[in-house]
């Protein structure tokens, strides 16, 4: 019997028609928040309190990025035996804004400034469903 496939965070990401975080654009300004937001615009010069939501950039620019070496607390699942992990943080242009997100792939080759786009993998599987998340994957030319 086939697992249900779903979002480890509900509501973070999309799949249809492809790929695409889910975030939120405050109405009165035009500020873009990730994850959505539903209380106050993080804009410290508005006072804005609605937003629509929208999907973001689907690429964006590698920032910077690190391996995780340790697992990390719950409530994240990490595999047993812990598996090191690379982490980006990239930058979306069009919305000026900086997402993390697990690197899908190999880190060889990576640099500031390498065009990445989002993906969608499985985090965990447990006995009732497969779950995914959104990663980084690096572009290739």
């Amino acid at each position: 019997m086939t697992k249900p496939v779903q979002p480890a965070i509900e509501g973070w990401f999309t799949t249809d028609p492809e790929p695409a975080l889910l975030g939120s654009r405050c109405t009165t300004c035009g500020t873009y928040v990730f994850p959505r937001a539903s209380l106050a615009c993080p804009n410290p010069e508005c006072d804005g309190s609605e937003f629509d939501e929208v999907p973001l950039s689907r690429r964006g620019r590698l920032w910077s990025w690190t391996t995780n070496h340790y697992a990390p607390p719950a409530p994240y699942v990490s595999p047993d035996p812990f598996v090191p992990y690379t982490v980006a943080a990239v930058e979306l242009p069009d919305e000026k804004l900086v997402v993390l997100g697990q690197v899908d792939g190999s880190i060889d080759g990576l640099a500031v400034g390498t065009e990445m786009e989002v993906v969608v993998d499985t985090l965990f599987e447990d006995d009732e469903a497969v779950h995914q998340v959104w990663k980084w994957k690096a572009v290739s030319s």
